[in-house]
């Protein structure tokens, strides 16, 4: 039947759960449907995709390891010169090492090949290029899994709830 994203008390993206666990939340009173779609598991008792929890939960901080896995996907595996999709793509930093730059979410990006070699040892602007997506760190590793389902085009209604994707 689907999935349905978990909001905190303050609206903040939690998870992702199955539909039969926001069912029993909504049930016991412990979340409030937010959204639904068309489909109903009861007359009166429509499907819910978005759900609030009426008490807030405290939930730590999780660093999201950067890594060619993370950075691709945060690309949408495409190379944010030309939108290239392929299997041989790279990273690429906009300011190159050489000059000062670092590994981080907000210098690397994802590239082909032939924009790689062309960018060379400059930076996008000094190579007439420009960035697609500026590069930025994901805001949670929810950002992952949700950026997945708003790609299938399944739970539009999450973009709403959800910063940055």
């Amino acid at each position: 039947m689907g999935k349905v994203l978990v909001l905190n008390a303050s609206f903040e993206p939690l998870n992702i759960t199955s539909w039969r666990r926001a069912v029993v939340l909504l049930l016991k009173g412990k979340a409030e449907s937010i959204e639904h779609n068309d489909k109903f598991i009861y007359p009166e008792f429509p499907l819910p995709t978005v759900i609030r929890l009426r008490h807030y939960v405290a939930v730590p901080y999780k660093e999201i390891p950067l890594t060619r896995r993370n950075l691709l996907h945060r690309d949408g595996h495409s190379c944010q010169y030309c939108a290239y999709t392929g299997e041989d793509l790279t990273l690429d930093h906009v300011l190159p090492r050489s000059r000062g730059g670092v590994d981080s979410w907000d210098n690397m990006v994802t590239a082909c090949i032939r924009c790689n070699i062309k960018k060379g040892n400059r930076t996008p602007k000094e190579a007439g290029m420009v960035l697609r997506n500026q590069p930025h760190k994901p805001h949670s590793g929810l950002y992952f899994e949700v950026a997945k389902h708003l790609k299938s085009g399944i739970h539009q209604e999450w973009r709403k709830y959800v910063i940055g994707i």
